[in-house]
């Protein structure tokens, strides 16, 4: 009888990929790419108050935070090694209108939130949003005029908003909104204002995708928006428009570019990264996280293993970085080696 592996050898010839994962130091001598602590960005949710930890039912893990506990949580944020943490705020109802004039107060619950995270812990990374939403008594990114999202006043008034943001410490301004010609605006806005060295992340390609629910009930928009947001972010079915849309943002001073959301999205991710070789950012948004909480409280997966398979897998695709609800429980597994 002739020798199986000779038959094998003679269909393969001298190929063997097995032989590189064959023990765990060759498979990790041979990776090629890693997932670290330095690749993680914590976004997190805050509310007027003092001493309130507030559980969001639809974000299992995830909680509101009043700024004395949000420091807290940046401390150990910090102490783990995660770079910056990015900020979003729900402002009591009474506070919005139709203009989101609230993001224009310079004492604002996102200013104070940085002013109080940059006082205690100086080292860490502040990334805050313009974007209206939290602002607005009908739930969009901008100014509302009839049945349109105006614009050039929108973009008016994020730069004001950014300037503010940047006095109040931020090191980093990331317009979420996806309105035209915000980021150059926003960027000779904080020049003009002497803030040359505040950085820009932009959403350069933000879909309109079904992925957002749990986000806005964290934030207290889910039952305010008024129609959909169509008219501005991007057909989760068009590539080449993200790009040019991403090209644009590149062009008007950018420093960062950021994808979202992130896993159905990594074809997006890679081509940003091929294209512009910028730092590269995902978002894995609120509705990503909470399909694998979910099916991991149920059983149906290995929570723990696909939170980090799902992180790592930004990385393959070229993000330097990722957003992510995670990065506490990934940071404390990353730091267990």
């Amino acid at each position: 009888m002739q020798d199986k592996t000779h038959l094998v050898d003679e269909i393969t010839g001298h190929r063997r990929m097995r032989r590189n994962r064959k023990a765990d130091w060759t498979r990790r001598l041979v990776q090629e790419s890693r997932l670290t602590v330095d690749d993680l960005i914590w976004p997190v949710f805050i509310v007027p108050g003092s001493n309130i930890l507030d559980p969001i039912p639809a974000m299992p893990g995830v909680n509101r935070m009043s700024i004395d506990r949000l420091v807290e949580a940046a401390k150990e944020a910090a102490d783990l090694g995660i770079p910056a943490i990015a900020t979003f705020p729900n402002i009591e109802m009474d506070l919005r209108d139709e203009t989101g004039s609230n993001a224009l107060e310079a004492n604002n619950l996102i200013n104070q939130a940085t002013i109080a995270v940059k006082k205690a812990v100086p080292n860490i990374g502040m990334i805050t949003d313009v974007a209206l939403d939290p602002f607005t008594s009908h739930g969009h990114d901008g100014i509302l005029r009839g049945d349109e999202i105006v614009n050039d006043e929108t973009v008016e008034q994020v730069v004001k908003a950014a300037i503010l943001q940047a006095d109040a410490g931020s090191d980093i301004i990331s317009p979420s909104e996806m309105m035209d010609g915000r980021i150059g605006a926003i960027r000779r806005g904080l020049d003009a204002a002497g803030h040359q060295n505040v950085g820009i992340m932009a959403y350069a390609t933000k879909f309109a995708s079904g992925y957002y629910g749990p986000y806005r009930e964290a934030i207290s928009t889910a039952g305010l928006l008024k129609g959909d947001k169509n008219s501005y972010y991007i057909s989760p079915a068009n590539g080449m428009e993200a790009i040019r849309d991403a090209a644009f943002d590149v062009e008007e001073g950018a420093d960062m570019l950021m994808v979202k959301p992130g896993l159905p999205y990594l074809d997006i991710c890679w081509r940003l990264k091929e294209n512009f070789g910028l730092p590269t950012f995902a978002y894995q948004v609120s509705g990503e996280y909470t399909q694998i909480k979910a099916a991991a409280m149920n059983g149906w997966i290995d929570g723990e293993r696909v939170m980090m398979e799902t992180l790592l897998c930004f990385k393959r695709a070229g993000c330097d970085g990722v957003l992510t609800y995670f990065a506490l429980e990934a940071a404390r597994k990353l730091a267990k080696g």
